[in-house]
């Protein structure tokens, strides 16, 4: 088995820049043309001339002009077009309906699947604290329990707020006693001073009384001569 030679260029294919960029200002405004990018040999009087591209949303893409020569005539356009080269950013390949259906459907079972098991743990989480509450809650009572139990003073009738009324009674009435004969005391201390100042009234008028008579005694004397 014989390979196949490869396919020789023809030299005035290689070098129709400008046929090819006539070709392409009537498909592109020209400012989206860029230089040259190289070429590629489809046949012996086949070649396809490659510009890069300056669109916008498309690097790596070529623009790319297919010339050839029939039958000894001057090289002409067979066909213009944008086409990705190498590492291009390409759109994802496509996938039937029917197909994205069914990759959707079970996207949506494992999702409500996933769901499901996560109110399961939810639920058992919840259960979980019920019981630490309900733990929390029995030591509470049982703490309470101990306190009642602990014993507590012995209260009469009328004791408000654990304070013995008999007690305040006896306080007060002791303290009224004392009251009492603190003022007692003062009484008899005001009546002797009383009493005091009264007897020396009484020997001051007896002094008054005394000189007065002396007094005539002198002036009868006086008469009598």
């Amino acid at each position: 088995m014989t390979s196949k030679p490869e396919p020789v260029a023809d030299e005035r294919l290689l070098h129709a820049h400008d046929l090819a960029l006539s070709a392409l200002r009537e498909i592109t405004p020209a400012d989206t043309i860029g230089p040259p990018a190289g070429h590629v040999v489809e046949a012996d009087d086949v070649v396809s001339l490659r510009f890069h591209a300056r669109l916008a949303g498309y690097p790596g893409w070529h623009w790319t002009v297919t010339v050839a020569v029939v039958e000894d005539s001057e090289p002409t356009v067979l066909e213009a077009e944008l086409l990705p080269g190498e590492g291009a950013l390409l759109a994802p390949d496509w996938v039937p309906w029917a197909k994205r259906l069914a990759e959707y459907q079970a996207a949506q079972a494992a999702a409500a699947a996933a769901g499901e098991e996560s109110d399961d743990d939810q639920d058992d989480q919840d259960d979980e604290d019920d019981d630490d509450l309900d733990d929390e809650s029995d030591d509470e009572d049982d703490s309470d329990d101990d306190e009642d139990e602990e014993p507590k003073a012995r209260l009469h009738a009328g004791d408000l707020d654990g304070v013995d009324i008999d007690e305040l009674d006896d306080s007060v009435q002791d303290e009224d006693d004392e009251s009492d004969e603190d003022d007692s005391d003062q009484d008899d201390d005001s009546d002797e001073d009383d009493s005091d100042e009264e007897d020396a009234d009484e020997d001051e008028s007896d002094d008054e009384d005394v000189a007065d008579e002396d007094d005539v005694d002198d002036d009868e004397h006086e008469r009598s001569y």
